[in-house]
């Protein structure tokens, strides 16, 4: 479908060097990155606003790379919507049919069409001035939609919608995607990389830093930036060691934590989720492997429950719910014990 091969591009002190992927057809492929990575940059290279000074891009096995953004069967939507203030709904969603050799008709039953696919056939006659930011997005997605686009380009399309508007507007772009749609999505919120993408690309500083499928990407990331990024917030360096048929991980020289891992002995990295870190207020008869007695340091509440700042000779991270923390009884300053298996520590060879 989309093959972008060693991009390169400077701009304004920044670069993206050498950038490589693939997105296959029926792909929703996300590419994720904090503020200034170079996901923009990428997008408009592959839409044609921007040509790269080295590199290829090919769309259905053609090259792209220097054809006119008219010329690619590509469509891009903005973060900003970039909607004309000065036409109707129906208007914006029929400006990309300009220039067509379609009837009067025919493009006025493709824009009602496409509204009614949208969820916007009620606002056609109405003005971007009266119309919510859910609703503009869902207009800029129609009037790139209406073009049959073999392509969709999306530029962080949720980033200044509310909690409600962005469950429903992925809903929607799920609902795109089920229908056919290969999807190319930028953003920096990898809640949304995991709901909505069946492929990912993690983009810093210019550079691809990993790819693979959602699972690949946020179970088992491959670098400390990736980890700390998607979330994994214990993350640690230490060394793989075998003794008397077990296996550790030695971490600062002092603490073991129990693995289950075929590696060889060596450096590594070791990455444990929050989720699978419990805790009680007395040691416990578990078939947890790691025990660990430590003091809760800080009590911070999160989305999903409350996360537990822990030190146990290093900073350990729990997620818990608000339940455990009243049942347990246990506040700042508190001693705790923490419990977690063997098999929930992912262990990432140096």
């Amino acid at each position: 479908m989309l093959t972008v091969e060693n991009i390169s591009k400077k701009f304004s002190g920044f670069c993206l060097e050498k950038v490589s992927f693939k997105v296959e057809k029926g792909d929703y492929f996300i590419l994720l990155g904090e503020s200034g990575a170079g996901k923009s940059m990428l997008l408009e290279i592959i839409a044609g606003l921007v040509y790269p000074e080295s590199g290829s891009i090919f769309l259905e096995g053609k090259d792209i790379t220097r054809e006119r953004i008219q010329e690619r069967k590509i469509g891009l939507v903005f973060q900003d919507y970039a909607i004309f203030p000065h036409l109707s709904v129906r208007e914006n969603i029929a400006y990309s049919l300009h220039g067509t050799k379609l009837t009067h008709h025919e493009k006025k039953e493709k824009v009602q069409s496409t509204a009614e696919q949208l969820g916007i056939a009620d606002l056609l006659d109405r003005k971007p001035s009266t119309l919510s930011g859910g609703e503009l997005q869902r207009v800029a997605l129609a009037r790139t939609m209406i073009q049959v686009p073999e392509l969709l380009l999306l530029d962080e399309p949720l980033a200044s919608l509310d909690t409600m508007i962005k469950a429903d507007l992925r809903s929607i772009l799920r609902k795109i995607h089920r229908q056919g749609q290969t999807i190319l999505h930028v953003t920096h919120d990898y809640e949304e990389a995991i709901s909505l993408g069946t492929k990912i690309a993690v983009i810093d500083k210019g550079k691809i830093i990993q790819q693979g499928t959602p699972e690949e990407v946020f179970r088992f990331p491959k670098s400390e930036f990736v980890a700390h990024f998607v979330g994994v917030k214990n993350f640690f360096k230490g060394k793989l060691i075998r003794e008397n048929n077990s296996t550790y991980a030695l971490i600062d020289d002092r603490i073991r934590i129990r693995v289950e891992t075929d590696e060889d002995a060596g450096e590594g990295y070791l990455a444990i989720r929050s989720e699978d870190i419990f805790l009680s207020a007395e040691v416990m008869q578990s078939s947890a492997l790691n025990n660990f007695k430590g003091k809760i340091v800080e009590l911070i509440p999160a989305s999903t429950g409350i996360e537990v700042i822990l030190d146990l000779g290093l900073r350990m991270h729990s997620l818990v719910s608000r339940e455990s923390i009243n049942t347990l009884g246990i506040m700042e300053g508190s001693d705790v014990w923490i419990h977690f298996k063997a098999t929930a520590v992912r262990l990432i060879k140096a």
